[in-house]
């Protein structure tokens, strides 16, 4: 299942979403800038390694150029490919628009960096000797699909189905749906081996929904 776009008009202009999604680019278009030995460096460099974070270990000293807290930020703008790229940015770009309106600029952008590091935890405690990079701005957008979730749940949304092509599903069913392979998945994935970070995406969703009350602007009454 694919979202094509959310029938959810703002009337902001989503200045941090804008920028979020700028900033992946381009530190993307660097990353594909160094040499393929270049490019693993830099996962381990600027990615989050659970046992670096946690001090179960410590990176070579020509890998350590940001303090280990700090790669729990550096990750989100880091990523592993186009498709992971553009994946994260489609998601970001649907629904990021409609939470940062509900919120505001700054609550929206501390909510972003607060939910994706909820989610990098989420990943590195479970197994905190992993000395597997994990990059990427899924965590975070996560907790934005939380959030959008409690927000919108009636938005419909376009999505592209397989075997039967576009409709028209609620944000409940569509966001619903996701989070539900995302638990599947990390059940049946072995973290040990790699690939895609599910525990970030549950640990990120879940702080977005517990989160928005807190990070919701209050509607003025009359």
């Amino acid at each position: 299942m694919i979202p094509i776009r959310d029938e959810n008009p703002t009337q902001i202009v989503p200045v941090v979403t804008y920028a979020l999604l700028g900033l992946a680019g381009l530190v993307f278009l660097w990353q594909l800038s160094l040499p393929e030995r270049g490019q693993k460096l830099a996962a381990y460099a600027f990615g989050m390694v659970p046992a670096s974070l946690l001090g179960e270990a410590t990176l070579p000293p020509e890998l350590a150029l940001v303090p280990p807290a700090a790669t729990v930020f550096t990750s989100m703008f880091l990523h592993a490919g186009w498709m992971h790229l553009l994946g994260n940015l489609l998601y970001l770009w649907i629904f990021g628009n409609n939470v940062e309106e509900a919120m505001g600029h700054l609550r929206f952008a501390l909510f972003y960096f607060l939910t994706g590091t909820i989610a990098a935890l989420a990943q590195a405690l479970p197994d905190p000797t992993s000395t597997i990079p994990v990059v990427g701005a899924s965590g975070a957008i996560s907790g934005v699909l939380g959030a959008y979730l409690v927000l919108h749940p009636r938005a419909r949304v376009l999505v592209w189905l397989p075997l039967a092509g576009l409709a028209h599903l609620s944000a409940g069913v569509v966001l619903g749906l996701w989070f539900l392979i995302q638990i599947l998945s990390s059940v049946l994935s072995d973290a040990q081996e790699g690939g895609v970070a599910f525990l970030a995406h549950i640990g990120g969703f879940v702080a977005g929904m517990a989160l928005v009350p807190l990070f919701r602007r209050r509607r003025r009454t009359g």
